[in-house]
């Protein structure tokens, strides 16, 4: 892997080790106890948390102030960072801030559109794409330098991350080639989409896997435990980039209605197991959305806990 940081998940992820994420949403407000609750219920059961970046294009508390918040509390937060929102300057600016609090991890996106959202009528920035501002970011820490020229002294120190999604159009073998793309821009970790065509998964490893790709990126598999059979239809059927196959609703809906949540938790674990065994994956990202109380749990069965302690991380 390249550049080496102070990141705590770069560190486990050398090692060897698996790593696992988690995610948190911001609130619809200012209440920031709200980011130390969820972040609390996950502490001890992930090696970095997520914070979403105005997700589905809707209002949120920012992503940078919710990251300050969990370093403070002593935690490893992982910055995510859309380009819809932003210019490349304010993009910059941010980073620079980010770093400014020990900020180690940051996840480059390009964003949801802004007609998903509570501002549909809003312009769209994309000054850059999620591929260029992780260049942007190698750029800063390794030449000291901004993408208009300016030379400066005290660099952040960011393990560069991005998403994939092994499901999107317009085949397996494109993303994979995407997914290169994004290494050779300086990605040294991508979180994958919510994984539930399995088939289609490791098709997708076995091609990173025979192009080298894994050597320069480390692949942590998205993992999102269904809560029922409503959720997995609507993922199905109204979800862009989503795969999920008929046998997963048939699975979910073939249970009790009380036991679906309990079903969908026993389908995660079972999936997690199944990717370890794929040659590969670093890793598992696990977007319990609004769920976050059942990490601990998924973490424990799936046999991921206790996670590694390293030194000077």
């Amino acid at each position: 892997m390249s550049a080496t940081t102070p990141s705590k998940l770069q560190k486990i992820i050398a090692s060897g080790q698996l790593a696992v994420t988690s995610e948190v949403g911001p609130p619809r407000s200012a209440d920031g106890a709200v980011i130390d609750h969820k972040a609390k219920l996950i502490k001890d059961y992930v090696d970095a948390i997520n914070v979403t970046d105005n997700q589905t294009s809707v209002v949120r508390m920012c992503s940078l102030a919710c990251c300050i918040r969990i370093k403070l509390m002593g935690l490893e937060p992982i910055l995510q960072m859309v380009t819809r929102d932003r210019n490349r300057i304010a993009l910059q600016s941010d980073i620079l801030g980010a770093a400014s609090f020990g900020i180690n991890n940051m996840l480059c996106l390009t964003g949801d559109h802004q007609h998903f959202g509570d501002h549909s009528s809003c312009a769209n920035v994309f000054d850059l794409d999620s591929t260029q501002l992780a260049m942007a970011v190698k750029m800063m820490r390794d030449e000291g330098k901004l993408l208009g020229g300016f030379e400066f002294q005290v660099r952040p120190e960011m393990f560069i991350g991005a998403a994939v999604n092994p499901f999107a159009g317009p085949n397996v073998f494109m993303r994979a080639i995407r997914m290169g793309k994004k290494a050779a821009a300086g990605v040294q970790f991508v979180q994958t989409q919510c994984i539930y065509n399995m088939d289609k998964m490791k098709e997708f490893m076995k091609i990173a896997v025979d192009r080298g790709l894994t050597e320069k990126v480390a692949v942590l598999a998205g993992i999102t435990p269904m809560k029922n059979v409503g959720m997995a239809k609507y993922m199905q059927k109204r979800v862009p980039g989503m795969d999920v196959p008929d046998e997963i609703i048939k699975r979910m809906g073939g249970v009790p209605k009380e036991k679906q949540a309990e079903e969908g938790i026993n389908l995660a674990i079972e999936q997690i197991e199944e990717l370890k065994t794929v040659p590969g994956i670093r890793g598992f990202h696990i977007m319990a959305i609004e769920w976050e109380e059942k990490v601990p749990q998924i973490v424990e069965r799936a046999g991921l806990y206790p996670r590694p302690q390293m030194d000077g991380a």
